[in-house]
């Protein structure tokens, strides 16, 4: 990471620029060129080699509460920050809107190392150095990317890049046989510390895909990676496409149940539907049988009027008391009239019964002679 290096022209490091001298009547007058804050972001931020700047205007030594009021007003503070940058994530972003919003008018230059001093000093990156110089163009807060960033700061650096401010987090940074490799530029006042974002870091990010390597290997081999684009042994292949075969089988175990589960939630939504539904239909059902067959019911109604017409039809009318009578000749003499009554009989119990019987009979036709 950069640090700030001392040099003979000052004793704080700094270069004479930046220094409290006062500017000469020359250079008073020429006015700032300095390249200005991106207001549009329909383009990458170009890198540093391309737009240089080339502004021949002092650039005096500014301090942070002269630069967070606002001031120079005729040119931006620039604002240096600078990293690795692999695997950029949020956390890498957070830092550059906080050393892009420290000032209200800041120039945000960007410095990226390369991968020999990466590897050098650090080790191993995931990203080469081109696709990390293309990840900060690509970042809204960035308005310049210095490629090939040095390791260590250098007055020279400072003073070809005219930089105000550096921005990084505040914990001690050991490196390069360094305990701090920012002290120099905090005892220049020259640092402006900036918060890490907990919780997300390229450290985390690598952790994470080496705890989850045979997640990882199975998802790119089933995707179409070969075994030795993965660095896979042809066992751990083998071992690794049977998992996927077992994965899948899982899966369709899930999606069956999952199916089952769905068809089953229907029946009883369905089930509960017509239970309702009958419910309603047996109570009317119930409510016009009570109206059908009730003790108030039109079918009793109906029933005592049938019964009614019934009973009169089988009823014969009865038989006027007087007939009319009929007129009678003198000569003839009325028939006698005979009243016929029942005779309950019996058999006779013997011949002595049965011929007193017959005997009673001749009798009674004697008496009517």
């Amino acid at each position: 990471m950069p640090v700030l290096t001392t040099d003979a022209e000052s004793e704080t490091g700094i270069p004479k620029s930046l220094s409290n001298e006062p500017p000469s009547e020359t250079m008073e007058e020429i006015e700032h060129t300095c390249p200005q804050p991106r207001l549009t972001l329909n383009a990458p931020a170009p890198f540093a080699d391309e737009t240089s700047c080339q502004c021949q205007a002092p650039h005096e030594k500014l301090t942070i509460a002269q630069a967070r009021l606002g001031t120079p007003v005729d040119r931006p503070v620039r604002v240096y920050a600078d990293g690795i940058f692999d695997l950029f994530h949020s956390g890498h972003a957070r830092a550059l809107m906080q050393a892009k919003t420290l000032f209200p008018n800041s120039y945000l230059l960007v410095g990226v190392c390369s991968d020999d001093l990466t590897h050098k000093f650090k080790g191993f990156t995931v990203m080469n150095e081109a696709e990390r110089y293309e990840a900060l163009r690509h970042c809204r807060y960035v308005d310049e990317v210095i490629r090939d960033a040095p390791w260590t700061l250098t007055p020279e650096f400072l003073e070809k890049h005219k930089i105000d401010f550096v921005a990084h987090d505040d914990i001690p940074y050991s490196s390069a046989g360094s305990d701090d490799v920012y002290k120099h530029i905090k005892e220049a006042g020259m640092f402006v510390p900036t918060q890490r974002t907990e919780g997300i870091s390229t450290s985390d990010i690598i952790t994470r895909i080496v705890r989850d390597y045979d997640v990882y290997a199975r998802r790119n081999l089933q995707r179409g990676y070969t075994a030795k684009e993965l660095n896979v042994s042809f066992i751990n292949e083998k071992k690794y496409r049977f998992q996927n075969q077992v994965d899948k089988m899982k899966e369709k175990v899930k999606n069956v149940e999952e199916r089952s589960k769905e068809f089953v939630n229907r029946v009883e939504e369905k089930s509960h539907d017509l239970i309702q539904k009958w419910e309603e239909k047996s109570r009317e059902f119930i409510g016009n049988f009570l109206e059908l067959f009730g003790p108030d019911g039109a079918w009793k109604q109906m029933f005592q009027e049938r019964s009614s017409r019934m009973l009169q039809a089988l009823s014969p009318k009865q038989s006027p008391v007087s007939s009319p009578t009929r007129s009678r000749s003198p000569s003839r003499s009325p028939s006698p009239t005979f009243a016929w009554l029942p005779i309950k009989t019996s058999p006779p119990s013997s011949p002595k019964a049965a011929s007193a019987s017959i005997s009673s009979l001749s009798e009674g036709d004697e008496d009517e002679k």
